[in-house]
């Protein structure tokens, strides 16, 4: 069975989706349409802007969800998923691809959940840090018995985990961490908490339009980051992706499950190979690639 995956927010790179807007007509129609929605020509940010340019809030996600959305839909009939997933960002580019969303409402919800994150940073300074080397249940009871907030944000694979809180519980968590022997605990160059409890006017923000906007029953599962599961009621799907900006991101779990469930082939659609090597983490025998798209006939 065919696995899609689309990758959430660090894949991007200056250049992006150039080559798809030279190549496919398809594409440049998207492209635009997506400049007239987000009111700003995204396209020469992420076609000629710098590295820096495209770490702007407003741009980033947004670029990572186009760039996985059109690359979809100019495979035309050769994608053929039997099942999605998304981390995090990456779960908006799964439901569009997966027809429970149109392209114009994905991108506006993917703007304001973009906007909404940079407000709730800006309320607390907090990061995020990449624990390396320890089992998931040792940083849980750390991040428990740690003054302050600080959570298990990310399961990206078996040894690798990132944690989210404010900053000071951060540095403190990362401390205990090094003493019970994680190889790394380091914090990231991150501007919040996502993913945490700290995330949570973002949320209030994002349930208002989420709850606004039409979804539609997918075309395959989506195994949500929340629940890691497969998921295809439209009113679990809008839950899920409300409570998944303060809840932690269930990737290795997701992961797992789509193969249980009959998973062999995972196919990344959008910039970076990021997601591809943490399902070789995952599973040694899972098969992954690229998608690419050469021309239009």
């Amino acid at each position: 069975m065919n696995a899609y995956i689309f990758p959430g927010q660090g894949a991007q790179f200056s250049g992006m989706g150039l080559d798809l807007y030279e190549k496919s007509e398809i594409a440049q129609h998207l492209f635009e349409d997506a400049n007239e929605i987000l009111g700003f020509h995204i396209t020469d940010v992420m076609f000629e802007g710098t590295a820096e340019d495209l770490k702007e809030t407003k741009v980033t996600q947004p670029a990572i969800f186009l760039h996985s959305v059109i690359l979809a839909k100019t495979l035309g009939h050769s994608f053929k998923p039997d099942m999605v997933a998304g981390h995090s960002l990456g779960e908006f580019s799964a439901l569009v691809a997966n027809g429970a969303l149109n392209f114009e409402d994905g991108l506006q919800l993917v703007s304001k959940r973009a906007m909404a994150m940079q407000k709730a940073c800006e309320l607390q300074p907090s990061t995020m840090a990449a624990v390396l080397g320890l089992d998931d249940d040792v940083v849980e009871k750390i991040c428990a018995t740690t003054e302050g907030i600080v959570v298990a944000a990310n399961y990206n694979c078996p040894g690798q985990l990132v944690i989210s809180g404010a900053i000071d519980a951060i540095n403190k968590a990362c401390e205990s961490l090094k003493e019970e022997g994680a190889r790394r605990a380091l914090v990231l160059p991150v501007g919040g908490a996502f993913h945490s409890p700290l995330m949570e006017p973002a949320r209030e923000e994002l349930a208002a339009a989420i709850e606004n906007t039409s979804f539609s029953k997918p075309n395959c599962p989506i195994y949500q980051n929340v629940t890691a599961s497969a998921v295809l009621d439209e009113a679990a799907i809008k839950a899920n992706l409300i409570s998944q900006l303060t809840a932690p991101v269930r990737w290795t779990q997701s992961v797992q499950q789509m193969i249980a469930d009959g998973a062999t082939f995972f196919t990344e659609v959008g910039p970076g190979k990021v997601l591809q090597g943490l399902v070789k983490k995952i599973n040694r025998e899972a098969e992954t690639t690229s998608a690419t798209f050469e021309s239009e006939a």
